[in-house]
């Protein structure tokens, strides 16, 4: 794109520069022409099209070769290593390859549950069973393999149906003779049948959100001076409550879950993950979540019109099973939505994984409204039909002709697949670029929560005589996706927001964390928030990626965490002062607070004694000076504490600070590289101690480099050490969030899990109860879905007591 971009005459990007949303089809359609007739832009195209180059496309020698690797495996023993073969082999085969006579993937399918049946993933091999029995009926091996999996997971009934199916279809003697032995063998069973759950593989997330939920509260969207569009609530609304749902209007994955996270559910795919028919790009939990994504595809099934004179309930049998493997019935689902994202990516063409994630992304809005317009007979016009908001006017040179060219070049990948249906002329490229800029403010990063092994997970200690009682849990949140939600995106920003957004696989939902008056903005976070960057950060990214300044009560407002987030302790003693290094603040004489330079966007009125009410006695520990008024000295410079004044060499203690933390991440390092950290661990005390002594007492860098020295001594197997240090980062970020803040409900888990492995489960359990409590305002009836591991916290308690 770069070239692309080089080539472009100097008055063209000039134009481009100077344009606005009234007259972008101008200069989208002198773009256009100016590409079309460039050859290199005829080469860039050609190869982003192109389904042959072998990218993305289906290959049977790849696929037979993968297979013959996952057949010297198994050979082998190494069941885990056969699967990932067998896996990739499916990723290439084409639905219709035959192999010895036989349909490929139908084989690759039972190779792979043979590997996953010996592996001990037993539901997972009876799926793969089912998948290769949908595409081959007649296929022994499936029914023989199928047969087994039942058995093992006590699914007796089942198990003798498959053995007795497998032995009709069976045409050799030495065949018959080893079905018999297995039938005879479950036959013998005194055991009564026994169902398996989900039988399907219908995925996880089909099974979410089925607590009763009340109807989320009614909203409505207003317009104010200061922020435009906003969400508000009609009535008042209690915390916990559930204010907003929504599935997105297009959704894709990131490109680092590619390989581990479905790529249209987003939740972490099985070990018998599923794979396009037609392309190899996406990865699938399910049949369910491939079909919704692509499309329904008609399998071409083998021996169908071949009679197999199977008794009535056998035939029966047999019918069923197909229908699992084909899981039809289940897209009457009411949540499906015939407008498949994924189908007009499909069938080899590598521009789907070249171009950038919001321009494919942009791709799957236009191709859905697309094929809305192809139904009702309309002409389409996308971006007419997003009532969204743009920051087109204040975007940068640079982006304005990055979104040009990848609008022009997207236009083209569009063209490709929907011909005539797409009219490829300047107005269309310019209603892309307006999308490109809708979904660059409006899009939402879709995250998951991960269990993690170590501190953040359920791994033993290395030493300690109770290393084998050890219990830890934690997780981290996981960017899967980024996603347009229709309604989400009239919900504005603050960074004290006052609802929360959480998504079960790609559903959005929204719910209130504090009391909300009728009337009231609803605001989520968009990103940084109090607690966790300082204002100037905050103020910052905002105005790069939203290009607004931000104006929300904690940044017009004064805050502790503001003060205290990157601060330094003052070098008087028993001064519990703030010496900023960004900030210098002026006292006025109407005993107001003016905060210039990189607090520039402050602009209060509240009288300093005001700011002693609404944030409490640590503001006025850290910051008195700055709030006393006309009586105090009228500047505060940099450098100086904001409590007594005193000056302080902020560019020795960053230096001395950022050393000491360089010692601490070693010591990170070591216990994410599964090293023992106790080679280390003395002389990251030495550090906390120096960096105790330049930092504030609430700053988040003390509170980090608490937090990985307890993670060392969990890692130790030394409980009593750990809960001193985890409790001493704790204390810091309780001073810096709010109290329900979902941060410290995450890091109180640590705290009830080292406790747990102390042994002290009176102490977890309060600890519990407050976790708990934050976690059941923020997620409600969906606690169990979101964070698992809250749950398994509970059951661990009830379990030692």
């Amino acid at each position: 794109m770069e070239k692309l971009k080089s080539m472009i005459p100097g008055d063209l990007k000039r134009m481009i520069s100077e344009s606005t949303p009234e007259n972008l089809t101008s200069t989208c359609s002198s773009l256009l022409d100016f590409f079309l007739s460039l050859p290199e832009f005829q080469s860039v195209v050609g190869e982003l099209t192109d389904t042959e180059l072998g990218l993305c496309r289906k290959s049977k020698e790849s696929a037979l070769d993968f297979k013959r690797k996952g057949n010297e495996c198994f050979s082998k023993g190494d069941y885990v290593k056969a699967i990932n073969f067998y896996s990739q082999a499916l990723r290439y085969a084409p639905m219709d390859a035959e192999d010895m006579g036989k349909n490929l993937v139908a084989v690759l399918y039972v190779n792979r549950a043979s590997s996953m049946h010996n592996a001990g993933l037993l539901e997972e091999s009876l799926r793969d069973c089912d998948r290769g029995i949908a595409i081959m009926p007649s296929y022994v091996k499936a029914w023989f393999r199928r047969g087994k999996a039942n058995a093992l997971l006590k699914n007796y009934e089942g198990a003798i149906c498959d053995f007795e199916v497998a032995l009709h279809m069976e045409s050799s003697t030495s065949g018959k003779g080893q079905i018999k032995e297995e039938l005879e063998m479950i036959l013998s069973y005194s055991n009564k049948p026994h169902g398996i759950d989900n039988p399907c593989g219908v995925p996880k997330w089909k099974e979410m959100g089925s607590s009763a939920e009340p109807s989320p509260a009614a909203l409505l969207c207003v317009s104010t001076l200061s922020k435009g569009r906003g969400m508000t609530s009609v009535n008042d609304t209690p915390p916990g409550s559930l204010v907003h749902s929504e599935e997105p209007l297009a959704a894709i994955v990131n490109k680092s879950s590619r390989e581990t996270h479905c790529h249209f559910c987003f939740i972490e795919v099985p070990t018998d993950v599923v794979y396009c028919p037609s392309c190899t790009i996406p990865v699938y939990c399910s049949e369910l979540c491939q079909e919704q994504a692509r499309g329904i595809f008609i399998r071409k099934k083998q021996g169908d019109s071949i009679s197999w004179n199977l008794p009535v309930d056998l035939a029966k049998h047999v019918t069923d099973t197909i229908s699992m493997g084909n899981i039809k019935s289940l897209l009457q689902d009411g949540n499906y939505e015939p407008f498949p994202e994924h189908k007009h990516e499909c069938g080899g063409s590598p521009w789907p994984v070249v171009l950038p994630l919001d321009v494919v992304l942009a791709g799957r809005v236009l191709a859905k409204l697309i094929d809305k317009g192809r139904l009702s007979g309309k002409t389409c016009k996308p971006v007419q039909n997003l009532v969204l908001a743009h920051n087109y006017l204040q975007t940068p040179l640079k982006s304005k002709l990055e979104m040009h060219i990848y609008a022009v070049v997207l236009s083209c990948c569009l063209k490709h697949h929907y011909g005539s249906d797409y009219p490829f002329i300047g107005a269309s490229v310019s209603q892309l670029v307006l999308l490109l800029a809708q979904i660059k403010v409006n899009s939402m990063a879709v995250v998951h929560m991960k269990s993690l092994d170590g501190y953040q997970g359920f791994k033993k200690s290395i030493s300690h005589s109770h290393s084998q009682n050890a219990f830890t849990c934690s997780f981290e949140q996981i960017r899967v996706g980024q996603a347009l939600y229709s309604t989400g995106s009239f919900f504005n920003h603050s960074c004290q927001p006052n609802v929360h957004s959480y998504f079960l696989s790609r559903r959005l939902y929204i719910r209130t964390t504090e009391y909300v008056h009728g009337g009231y903005p609803l605001e989520i976070s968009y990103g940084p928030q109090v607690g966790e960057w300082d204002l100037h950060d905050r103020q910052k990214l905002l105005k790069e990626q939203y290009s607004f300044e931000c104006r929300c009560t904690g940044c017009s407002q004064l805050n502790l965490s503001d003060l205290v987030l990157n601060a330094f302790k003052c070098v008087k003693a028993n001064c519990s002062g703030a010496v900023t290094e960004k900030t210098c603040f002026d006292m006025l004489e109407d005993d107001t607070v003016q905060i210039s330079n990189a607090y520039s966007s402050f602009n209060l009125s509240l009288p300093a004694c005001q700011f002693e009410t609404v944030h409490g006695q640590y503001t006025t520990e850290v910051a008195s000076r700055l709030l006393k008024g006309s009586s105090a000295p009228r500047h505060i410079n940099q450098g100086c504490c904001l409590s007594c004044g005193t000056v302080l060499d902020v560019k020795s203690s960053s230096t001395v600070s950022k050393s000491a933390m360089i010692e601490i991440q070693r010591l990170k390092e070591c216990i994410d590289s599964d090293e023992d950290p106790r080679i280390l661990i003395s002389d990251s005390l030495k550090s906390l101690s120096i960096l105790r002594s330049v930092r504030h007492q609430y700053s988040k860098t003390v509170a980090q480099a608490e937090d990985i020295i307890a993670e060392a001594f969990v890692q130790l197997g030394e409980f009593a050490p750990a809960l001193q240090h985890c409790r001493a980062s704790i204390e810091i970020l309780e001073k810096l969030f709010r109290r329900n803040h979902i941060v410290l409900g995450n890091e109180l888990i640590k705290l009830a899990t080292i406790q747990i492995s102390e042994g002290d489960h009176a102490a977890a359990q309060i600890v519990i109860k407050r976790i708990e409590e934050i976690f059941s305002l923020c997620y409600g009836s969906h606690l169990v879905n979101v964070c698992p591991h809250v749950i398994r916290l509970q059951e661990e308690v009830i379990s030692l007591n």
